[in-house]
């Protein structure tokens, strides 16, 4: 069973030429190609920071600037729509590649791992745009953006586990297309994403600690934006949920692997 995932590596030409035929096929004969992986977080950043820091007057750090908000909010929401991209589309990718299901030769799990890589990649370009911006409106760039990488690997890690899962789901139970949106957008306002943890009234602290996302977000936000080392005992829980997201939902594809051909 496990015997797919030890040969992963030796199937990288395979998985890098999905991961570039889906960045190709999401942006072929559009105008602004792959602009938009920059365009569409700017302009919900523009909507949330209207609406949060221009009505309720929430800011992040020390610093009372809409822009400093902008940034903040830009930066959290970069991973967590790498996240929520992958595990969206990974949920309905086995029934959209059905014909691929009965060929006993192709390697299903190549299938989330080259969606999860596509999202991570789209996250890199708007984090260039995010340093810029942070350049243009601070005068700064950080030299703790050499820890990205130590953020961005386990956060690979964990997409690969929940997207195999819900690929998997998605095949038995076709509703968690559209479950899952829902379930993502309560885990997203959980996650201090557009508010600050200063908001968090105490009795809910615990909760949003809880969360697994939560120490990420505010980790992306100190190598990027504050310059300060990264939260390792964070990381670290975060980097255990990765590895137990990674094994089980590997696992549990694996097991339920044998029955879609007969399902789909």
């Amino acid at each position: 069973m496990w015997r797919p995932l030890w040969q992963l590596p030796r199937r990288l030409d395979l998985i890098v030429s999905l991961t570039k035929h889906e960045l190709a096929a999401r942006y072929r004969g559009s105008v602004l190609g792959i602009v938009w992986a920059v365009l569409t977080p700017i302009v919900m950043i523009a909507i949330f920071t209207i609406i949060f820091a221009g009505i309720f007057k929430a800011r992040f750090g020390e610093s009372s600037s809409q822009w400093d908000y902008a940034l903040y909010l830009f930066c959290g929401l970069l991973p967590w729509n790498a996240f929520q991209e992958s595990l969206q589309l990974s949920s309905s990718t086995i029934v959209a590649h059905s014909n691929l299901v009965k060929r006993v030769v192709f390697p299903l799990e190549t299938l989330p791992v080259s969606l999860s890589l596509a999202a991570v990649a789209n996250q890199m370009f708007g984090t260039v745009a995010l340093v810029i911006a942070a350049i243009i409106f601070r005068g700064q760039m950080h030299a703790t953006l050499v820890f990205l990488p130590l953020l961005v690997i386990p956060q690979l890690i964990a997409t690969c586990g929940a997207a195999w899962l819900l690929a998997s789901l998605g095949v038995f139970v076709r509703d968690i297309v559209q479950g899952i949106t829902l379930f993502l957008m309560a885990w997203m306002y959980l996650t201090p994403i557009i508010y600050p943890e200063t908001l968090v009234p105490p009795r809910y602290l615990a909760i949003i600690n809880l969360n697994p996302f939560t120490p990420l977000v505010r980790n992306y936000r100190r190598i990027i934006l504050e310059g300060t080392w990264p939260d390792w005992q964070g990381l670290a829980y975060f980097s255990i949920f990765a590895i137990a997201s990674f094994l089980f939902g590997y696992w549990w594809f694996a097991r339920t692997r044998k029955n879609f051909a007969d399902v789909i």
